[in-house]
């Protein structure tokens, strides 16, 4: 036990320094971005070198129904084969005993990674950046609300009590008395996140009523993408221990801004450690150019990706601090394209549509691919926007159903994605689509009962 003890990250090293290991949980994230796995005692671990779980976990909807994308050989719910990431261990420190988390890599039987596991899919798109001789680097903005309990659905979602006995106020953005009504869930997020062995760039209140934002130092998709993973987790225990939910939802309150999971993006060559995006004098280069064409021209193909729920669409409301088109400005925060002040070597493109309901992995990975087409491409992006881009017309799909259909229709961005992924995605989407469409609104009760 000692020796595989060992061989594990610092981080977790030091937590169960003079600590006796209880469990081990053996995840591995879902399209939605749910962990799934089994827990087990820390001896048993110690010796076995996989688990088992059946595919099925990845033809489930947000619901829990089915998805019919077991394709040929039928719904047999086979076994896959999943293997620890021993660099992913990192502690549960929510947990009553001494309990560490690995996140595991899935494969098949004959030892190849399914296609449509959400993490495999990010290392594909990562593997298209560095067969070119590229690195790509991402860096993460998570906004999040702290609410109160809702015990009832039918109830709306409110802003939690504040450590002042008031709720939680709105249209404070960065305000440091705002964080402060926060605080113990915020220490409770540090703590956590120090034991994890996570390092957080800073959080601050944005523009809603309890809404916060965590940044994160930029680095590896997949290893962002995990801290993403683990993080939403670890959020959610620090509220849960102070009589409040964090949520994820990309607009949980009415008439408040949404919650978005803005990503930025850069691109280094993997000889020299430089970013494409500058060239040897500081300028912008055609790769920077080309990579903002990409994803102004392959960004509607994966909205269904990037806003993968009905709610998600509730957020691109104009004049409410989400972008409603793909126009590309510097130092504009209200397009959905932004680049922000920085060095030559620093200089990124920030994607602004992802809400922070997507699953981290695929949203990083789609993300990734509509740069990834650009460079490949090599097309020019419309003209820099000049001033307010809510002024302009919206140009991305309103609804998730007009999304799914231009995702469906996607073929090149299917095989930068993974076909196989593509086509599970599409089905399990439309039949959560399905389900959402048979479900009878308040509005509708409400204005069309007595009224058609």
């Amino acid at each position: 036990m000692s020796d595989w003890i060992d061989n594990l990250p610092e981080a977790v090293r030091d937590y169960l320094d003079g600590k006796q290991l209880d469990e081990v949980e053996c995840i591995i994230p879902d399209l939605p971005g749910i962990a799934r796995g089994k827990a087990v005692p820390a001896k048993k671990f110690a010796r076995q070198e996989y688990f088992h779980l059946p595919d099925s976990i990845f033809y489930q909807t947000i619901t829990g129904e089915w998805g019919e994308a077991a394709g040929v050989e039928g719904f047999i719910e086979k076994d896959m084969i999943l293997r620890p990431d021993f660099s992913t261990a990192t502690a549960a420190p929510w947990t009553a005993d001494w309990t560490l988390q690995v996140i595991h890599d899935a494969y098949d039987r004959d030892g190849n990674l399914v296609e449509y596991s959400p993490r495999n899919v990010l290392k594909r798109v990562v593997d298209l950046y560095r067969a070119q001789g590229w690195e790509p680097i991402v860096a993460p903005e998570m906004e999040f609300f702290l609410v109160a309990r809702n015990l009832d659905p039918a109830h709306a979602i409110k802003p939690m009590m504040g450590r002042s006995g008031r709720p939680a106020a709105a249209r404070q953005a960065y305000s440091m008395t705002a964080v402060d009504e926060f605080g113990p869930v915020i220490d409770d997020i540090y703590d956590f996140a120090e034991a994890q062995g996570f390092e957080i760039d800073g959080i601050t209140q944005e523009g809603g009523a309890g809404q916060l934002e965590i940044n994160l130092i930029h680095g590896d998709p997949v290893r962002l993408a995990d801290e993403v993973f683990y993080f939403k987790r670890l959020i959610r225990e620090a509220a849960l221990r102070h009589d409040c939910y964090a949520t994820f939802m990309a607009k949980p309150i009415e008439d408040e801004p949404g919650s978005a999971m803005h990503m930025h993006h850069s691109v280094l060559d993997a000889k020299t450690g430089e970013n494409i995006f500058s060239d040897a004098d500081g300028e912008e280069t055609e790769e920077f150019f080309h990579f903002i064409a990409g994803m102004q021209n392959h960004m509607p193909d994966v909205l269904a990706v990037l806003a993968p729920y009905v709610n998600s669409y509730r957020r691109y409301v104009k004049d409410h601090a989400a972008p409603i088109n793909l126009e590309w400005g510097r130092d504009n925060r209200t397009t959905g394209i932004r680049v922000p002040l920085s060095k030559p070597s620093s200089r990124r493109v920030e994607n602004r549509i992802a809400g922070m309901d997507c699953n981290p992995y695929l949203g990083i990975a789609a993300s990734l691919a509509c740069g990834y087409l650009g460079l490949m491409e090599k097309k020019q992006p419309k003209p820099e926007f000049k001033g307010d881009a809510y002024e302009g017309d919206g140009d991305i799909p309103q609804v998730l159903g007009s999304a799914l259909d231009l995702f469906e229709e996607a073929t090149e961005m299917h095989k930068i994605l993974g076909p196989d992924f593509a086509r599970v995605y599409a089905i399990v989407k439309r039949a959560e689509y399905g389900e959402f469409l048979q479900v009878i609104s308040p509005w509708e009760r409400e204005h069309l009962l007595m009224n058609v």
